[in-house]
């Protein structure tokens, strides 16, 4: 799922020739993205177009050759002032008069090479890691090579062959991006391209590295450059391996522009560093824009004078965090009754946070949704998690942007982020932008394979780890306290990979443990008999409450069980089912046999579970500790490839000797009626569930206000 689809589509045809194009928000100037290396396609910028669409009317074009795009096979298709006219043809057709290009390689010298041709059109260009022609040597290790050679063997750079493209494409590919992104856990990014390099073919793609350029000598491209009127700015990492540095030196040189130099980057700095490359991009156009900027008033208060405020980012995957980061926030105000508490938040948390009266940012409205993506990435009661969020990646950068750009502008006393991954990561791989003292809150730590992922699975989730682990050696103290959600035995006693710590071991070490965080206070739902009769429930009655929490996966499980009731009812002739679906599955598509009670939304649905008789869940953590707290019987059925549902949350709960596992497959009408029969009112020995984790939670944040 995209972090952001365009507002409108289409095609230009220019001699036959259809190129593609996407359009995104409004605002001037406009961005452009011209034409990029047919290697890959227009969604290379996907962790920029939808930071910058939210000021800006963004346009991206897919090449000649890939995308959407035609794939011509004569390489005079593919000169350099083809992709120029492509880029004039696409403005004129969505009306762009002026606007700033971005570019990187190839497509940065045709964003150069626009603004000598049509200087009227262009405000100004973004260079990333320049390619130029003749400007410079390449680099040392591409040099010497012959791409028309016929080699014995191919090793290395000389992969850069037309004969080995013909015979090794994928292998090539796969070569490329490995040279391109040396940076460590590069291994997304790498996918991503690799990926996009397979929707063209090598004779395609030799044909465009054929096409002709406008320059035959390093004196005539020096010339071109300098011609170059408009204000501009060369990225370029310093690890480029296929980009010399020294060439976005002599770019921004010849043009009079700006240099930014990135120490530690190799060949793709908008897809390894975005956060860096986002504001970069932004603080180049604003600089365009600066008599209008320069009219913004921006109001300040002497800091002794501001209000006490704190800002939470609560993960949106399960209604579980908001439960208890509105605990923690309510003892927080117990604590110090001066603090404001913020939300950056989105749906389905904004619902409760709502019915709660509490003060969600405006800046929400930007999030990308996490919970549709999760959903998205969902099959039959389906979920790789793992996967899932490796594939949410450009949305993780449009919200960490949000964020960003939320905290520049307004001071916070403390930032709060319960699971909110895309803050974590990005703080780590952006510590100057910390402002404020920072809390991580989580109840699990470590991801984990599935077994049928195999090696290649295990080696990722390896890289995840070791990559955290790496983070918060370098930056100890970004964490100004990390706070586990639990116990130290709820921790797995897994490790975190091949010569990896143990995972409970590295957590004793960077975590403090404020025990498990209910969103209620157990002692208000003990008069059983009362709360019943109270929420409509007869004492000659079996209740059985049915809830998936807050995401729209659950919808099969749901299905299954309330095709259970009948077969159910034959074995517990007193049952009752009451169905909870949730904020995101529509109650219309689910069935509804007499008897069985469907509801979209159950206000304090914890005290209908704190009195049921049985409940039937999903294998989230929150729904599980609360029944788990209140003594109440279960069955639980962990999403299928989910690994926090199978390992980590099935451990916290085989400590507690809490509820019954059932794989999904055994969830047929009858198997589960028989487990329901044989659950539902059954006496439990569970461990006691601590009551104060909220309170622990925030005296530790308090300390920091």
């Amino acid at each position: 799922m995209r972090a952001r689809y365009p507002d409108s589509d289409g095609f230009i045809e220019r001699d036959g020739v259809k190129v593609g194009y996407e359009v995104f928000g409004e605002g001037s100037p406009a961005v452009v993205f011209p034409p990029i290396d047919a290697i890959v396609h227009s969604r290379a910028w996907k962790a920029q177009v939808p930071y910058l669409a939210r000021t800006r009317r963004v346009v991206t074009i897919d090449p000649r050759g890939n995308g959407r795009s035609d794939r011509p096979t004569d390489p005079a298709a593919y000169a350099d002032t083809e992709f120029v006219a492509d880029t004039i043809e696409v403005m004129d057709t969505l009306g762009v008069d002026r606007a700033v290009l971005v570019g990187l390689c190839t497509s940065g010298w045709r964003a150069l090479l626009t603004a000598v041709l049509h200087p009227d059109r262009v405000l100004g260009v973004v260079s990333i890691a320049s390619w130029a022609p003749y400007l410079t040597p390449p680099v040392p290790h591409r040099a010497g090579t012959d791409f028309e050679a016929q080699l014995d063997t191919y090793a290395g750079w000389d992969k850069a062959n037309r004969h080995y493209w013909l015979a090794h494409w994928p292998d090539y590919a796969e070569f490329f991006f490995g040279e391109l992104l040396t940076e460590p856990h590069s291994t997304k990014q790498r996918e991503d391209a690799v990926g996009w390099a397979l929707e063209i073919g090598p004779a395609t793609m030799i044909a465009h590295d054929e096409g002709p350029v406008s320059s035959d000598s390093r004196e005539q491209t020096e010339a071109i450059l300098r011609r170059v009127s408009c204000p501009v700015l060369t990225i370029h990492g310093e690890g480029d391996r296929c980009q010399p540095h020294a060439r976005g030196e002599r770019v921004a040189e010849l043009t009079g522009g700006e240099f930014l130099s990135l120490s530690g980057v190799g060949h793709l700095p908008q897809a390894r560093e975005p956060v860096l490359v986002n504001r970069a991009i932004r603080d180049f156009v604003d600089r365009i824009a600066v008599p209008v900027q320069r009219q913004r008033q921006r109001p300040w208060t002497h800091p002794l004078s501001r209000e006490r405020r704190l800002l939470f980012l609560s993960s949106p995957i399960g209604l579980g965090h908001s439960r208890r980061d509105v605990a923690i926030a309510d003892e927080l105000r117990v604590l110090r009754p001066d603090v404001r508490v913020d939300w950056l938040a989105q749906h389905p948390l904004t619902e409760l946070l709502r019915r709660r009266g509490e003060h969600i940012h405006p800046a929400s409205a930007h999030l990308a949704a996490e919970s549709a993506h999760m959903e998205s990435e969902s099959a039959e009661h389906d979920l790789h998690a793992f996967q899932a969020v490796r594939r949410m990646d450009e949305i993780l950068v449009n919200n960490f942007m949000v964020f960003a750009d939320l905290v520049e502008e307004q001071p916070y006393d403390a930032w709060v982020g319960d699971e909110a991954w895309e803050l974590d990561y990005f703080l780590h791989e952006n510590p100057e932008l910390k402002r404020s003292p920072y809390i991580w809150l989580t109840d699990f730590v470590g991801w984990l394979p599935m077994p049928d992922g195999g090696a290649a699975e295990a080696a990722l989730t390896a890289d995840y780890n070791a990559e955290m682990i790496e983070q918060v050696a370098r930056y100890p103290v970004l964490r100004d306290r990390a706070l586990f959600v639990g116990n130290p035995e709820d921790v797995v006693p897994d490790t975190l990979g091949p010569q990896l710590p143990g995972i409970r071991d590295w957590t004793e070490q960077h975590f403090d443990f404020v025990g498990y965080v209910s969103g209620f206070d157990p002692a208000a739902v003990a008069d059983t008999a009362g709360i019943r009769a109270e929420l409509g429930y007869r004492p000659d009655e079996k209740v059985c409450v049915v809830t998936v929490g807050g995401s729209g996966v659950g919808g099969h499980l749901l299905r299954r069980v309330i095709a259970a009731y009948p077969h159910a009812k034959q074995l517990i002739p007193e049952l009752r089912m009451v169905v909870v679906a949730g904020p995101r599955i529509d109650v219309a598509s689910l069935p509804a046999p007499p008897g069985v009670e469907i509801h979209a939304y159950v206000h304090d649905l914890y005290r209908h579970l704190a009195v049921c008789d049985l409940a039937v869940i999903q294998g989230g953590l929150t729904t599980a500790m609360e029944l788990t707290a209140n003594r109440r019987p279960f069955l639980y059925v962990p999403l299928r490839h989910h690994f926090e549902q199978n390992f980590h949350v099935r451990h916290r709960l085989d400590r507690y000797r809490a509820g019954r596992r059932i794989d999904y497959d055994e969830t047929a009408p009858e198997a589960l009626a028989s487990a329901m029969a044989a659950e539902i009112g059954r006496p439990v020995d569970y461990l006691p569930v601590e009551s104060d984790g909220a309170r622990r939670a925030a005296a530790r944040i308090a300390e920091l206000l």
